[in-house]
């Protein structure tokens, strides 16, 4: 199959702006791509990345939000709407810096995504103990690593932007074996496995687009997890009726926000609620947000220009 690239360029703040205008037009899947990212993501001490050292000079100033479409009957009308939606935008979010919000469109095969991935994609280490390893990819393997082998596809959630590391810093500092974590908007399953590398068991993974949830059930098997992390299709929460003793969230503040009571719920007394995907800009909004839904002050952390937060359920949690 072949697919239409929508590009948008953007600001850093408008990108979480844009992406949701995406998701609410039922494309999920956004790159983003910020010069910003690079700067935090260059690691000292012998570190990996995706991003090689002279990466940086090929990036422009704006931020270029992308999403893939299949090239089908529907494709017109989807290009459309998304002009439409754009425009909207700046009545809808005026008080955000949103740059050029230009809509560029272009073509590309599934065989011209995959060698991108792969020229690019390198190891790369996420929190303490994590590295993330393509599987094309050879490693060395140091003391107390944590190898995640990966092949991203076309599904979200390679690993590299600052709100992955921000969760998977809280996971490593907060799961412990045997508890049982949801991971909402899974992507390529890459926090799931994290969990489940930390002893949870049983993990529960969620995504809404049908490709993530392939990508995600492949690697998951591919880390021979597949006896702990649950990968399902839904929206959100839905695909879940039991209680957990952590759910992950890293998604956008909207939607975090919107979800925030249903985590509440899906929590046992004294369960976690981890999430990013944050704008620091939209930090008190969150917040609020959650304490509307009865949770704990969280605990807050920032990273370039994105938040994640540690929420507690009020009550003693069970052993």
């Amino acid at each position: 199959m072949d697919w239409i690239k929508l590009t948008v360029r953007t600001t850093t703040e408008g990108a979480e702006v844009v992406c949701g205008m995406f998701m609410g037009l039922g494309i999920d899947g956004a790159m983003i791509e910020d010069v910003s990212d690079i700067d935090v993501n260059q690691r000292p001490n012998g570190y990996w990345d995706i991003l090689g050292d002279d990466l940086r000079t090929q990036y422009e100033d704006d931020v270029k939000v992308s999403v893939y479409i299949p090239e089908d009957d529907r494709a017109a009308s989807t290009v459309t709407r998304a002009r439409a939606a754009l425009a909207a935008l700046r009545e809808t979010a005026s008080d955000v810096d949103l740059g050029k919000l230009t809509l560029e469109t272009g073509r590309q095969s599934d065989e011209d995504w995959a060698e991108n991935w792969k020229s690019e994609y390198k190891p790369f280490r996420l929190g303490e103990h994590f590295v993330i390893k393509p599987t094309w990819e050879d490693y060395d393997r140091q003391p107390g690593d944590r190898i995640i082998d990966i092949d991203p596809g076309m599904a979200f959630g390679s690993g590299t932007h600052e709100t992955t590391g921000l969760c998977t810093m809280l996971i490593e500092k907060y799961v412990r074996p045997g508890q049982s974590v949801c991971d909402v908007g899974t992507g390529t399953g890459i926090l799931a496995m994290a969990a489940a590398l930390m002893g949870a068991h049983p993990v529960k993974a969620s995504d809404i687009d049908p490709m993530a949830v392939r990508v995600a059930r492949e690697n998951v098997a591919l880390n021979g997890l597949d006896g702990v992390v649950e990968v399902a299709e839904g929206d959100l929460l839905s695909v879940v009726d039991e209680p957990f003793d952590c759910i992950v969230a890293n998604i956008i503040a909207d939607v975090i926000v919107a979800m925030a009571r249903g985590a509440f719920d899906h929590l046992k007394p004294g369960g976690l609620f981890i999430c990013s995907g944050i704008a620091t800009e939209r930090r008190a909004e969150v917040e609020s947000a959650l304490s509307r839904a009865g949770f704990d002050a969280p605990e807050v952390h920032t990273r370039g220009e994105w938040v994640a937060m540690a929420a507690r359920r009020p009550g003693e949690a069970r052993a």
